[in-house]
């Protein structure tokens, strides 16, 4: 059965029994804290922050990609850990689950509905895994480790750095965290031609309910295959070992821009029905948006034909001017780079932009918004169409 994805979003999140709690309790949770970890390295005192920090508002607004979940009024963790060492997490769950506190992981902080930092009514602790980034790229077995605070962007970068003739089926969005997009399924332009990115997770370091660290041979394959895509609620996976994918020297990428009176609808309602049968090397997703005219100023309905090709652009005009000519594609349109320059390019960044841009963490809450995900089993009908365009 085809589905077509409309919108992709990924949480992170992973609880406990709650009970009440006051600052007894809490200053009982810190000790706790204090008496599991025992890494001298990086001591877990230097990685809490509490209330009475004046760094407490700077860490829990960092990752935050929604400004709804920033008010005054929204629930607010007792203690945030911002782990720098395995220990520190074993102790976080340890300590939560004696005094019965949540726990919300955050890595990236794309849950747009603040799942990985905001828990309603409860008393909660939040687990900063951004400190936990390493990235360790072995292109001789194909093969990488991945820490779960590290973003999508960090490892395509990484990758790109190692090899020009590899690349990672993942997600589009250069900021988005690895522990939850990987523990949420993970959808990206590869997706056709390589599967989902837990399609290409084979092996993982988890930290159990009791605390304890697991792999895949200690957890099992039951747990194994709930981690890659059930979300965060089996443990806090510290870190994921990936296959690596052959993927050509140069591929092709375009984004065509279409209008109501360029037959934007008519365009659509064809994708619908080209694009599952399309080369699975090809990946073309459309995205409706709301523009403003310059000339009249009304807000119009456009469309945008996003696509990546893995092979040259010629091969690619020539498919698309045969499966899909209602496109209209011109070679003008179509731009030829590397693997990881593309990733660049779905980041939404101009042609051109250095590779180092996949580094960059942009800090704090952009905008109030409301992302919502859906998926249809079946075409739109063109009468359906109309209703959303208009």
């Amino acid at each position: 059965m085809k589905v077509l994805v409309l919108v992709i979003l990924s949480v992170l999140s992973f609880s406990v029994p709650c009970t009440t709690s006051d600052p007894i309790l809490t200053a009982d949770f810190l000790h706790c804290l204090t008496n599991h970890s025992h890494y001298s390295t990086s001591p877990i005192s230097e990685a809490i922050y509490t209330y009475q920090n004046t760094s407490f508002q700077p860490a829990l607004l960092a990752y935050i990609r929604n400004r709804r979940y920033s008010t005054p009024t929204t629930p607010k963790p007792l203690a945030i850990v911002a782990a720098k060492h395995e220990s520190h997490v074993q102790s976080t769950v340890i300590c939560a689950q004696q005094h019965g506190f949540q726990i919300r992981i955050r890595s990236g902080g794309h849950d747009f509905e603040g799942l990985s930092y905001v828990s309603s009514g409860t008393p909660f602790v939040m687990l900063d895994m951004s400190n936990l980034r390493s990235i360790d790229i072995n292109v001789t077995d194909e093969s990488a480790w991945v820490e779960s605070g590290a973003t999508l962007g960090e490892l395509y970068f990484n990758i790109g750095n190692k090899s020009n003739v590899h690349g990672f089926p993942a997600g589009v969005c250069p900021t988005v965290g690895i522990g939850g997009h990987l523990s949420g399924g993970g959808y990206g332009p590869l997706m056709r031609k390589y599967g989902l990115t837990v399609d290409n997770v084979v092996d993982a370091k988890l930290v159990n309910a009791n605390g304890t660290m697991l792999d895949r041979k200690s957890m099992g394959e039951d747990l194994f295959w709930a981690i890659r895509g059930g979300g965060a609620s089996f443990g806090v996976v510290m870190s994921w070992k990936i296959k690596l994918v052959p993927v050509p020297t140069r591929v092709t990428v375009f984004n065509v821009l279409r209008t109501l009176e360029q037959g934007a609808i008519d365009t659509v309602h064809r994708w619908q029905y080209v694009a599952p049968k399309l080369p699975k090397e090809i990946f073309i997703r459309a995205m409706l948006q709301v523009k403003q005219n310059s000339t009249s100023g009304k807000l119009a309905m456009q469309v945008s034909f996003i696509c990546h090709y893995l092979g040259d652009s010629e091969k690619l005009l020539s498919l698309m001017n045969q499966s899909f000519p209602e496109l209209g594609l011109q070679q003008s349109d179509c731009f030829e780079m590397s693997w990881v320059e593309s990733t660049v390019f779905w980041g939404n960044h101009p042609i051109r932009t250095p590779a180092t841009v996949l580094l960059d963490r942009p800090m704090g809450p952009p905008d109030f918004f409301k992302g919502k995900s859906d998926y249809v089993k079946e075409p739109i009908p063109k009468h359906g169409k109309n209703r959303y365009w208009t």
